[in-house]
């Protein structure tokens, strides 16, 4: 874990938090660098729903990408990104407005190719789940 990564400046406060996490409403409960893995709460809002009245599949999986996202990100060093090469999703039940908790991981990481797993809930029941591929690359100058 490099205190000097940009995830790690978010959560120092140093750097803002991406946008598309502050729409979505996320809050980092618990954050395992070690480990790999990484639990928030996020927020289902009623300009996400569908006509049905459920949350949008598209903001459902914007909302694992940034579960798992976060979980590898807590484990980059400083200058280095990793932007997520494909999002396999499956959706479980509808979720409603209201809070939603994910938990990702890394499921293995090697020297530039990772792959994460994670885990929608909502009320104790599972949502959506979704497992990703990213690639570690440099933050451009």
């Amino acid at each position: 874990m490099d205190k000097q990564s940009f995830f790690w400046k978010i959560m120092a406060g140093e750097l803002p938090p991406p946008r598309a996490a502050t729409t979505l409403g996320i809050v980092f409960k618990h954050i395992d660098a070690a480990a790999g893995t990484i639990e928030v709460e996020l927020q289902g809002r009623p300009e996400f729903t569908n006509p049905a009245g459920n949350i949008q599949g598209g903001f459902l999986a914007a909302m694992l990408d940034d579960t798992m996202g976060p979980a590898l990100a807590a484990t980059l060093k400083e200058g280095q990104f990793a932007p997520t090469l494909n999002l396999n999703l499956s959706f479980h039940r509808p979720a409603i407005v209201g809070s939603l908790v994910g938990k990702g991981r890394v499921v293995k990481r090697g020297k530039d190719a990772c792959f994460l797993s994670g885990e929608l809930y909502q009320e104790g029941e599972l949502v959506a789940s979704a497992t990703a591929t990213a690639i570690i690359r440099a933050i451009p100058k």
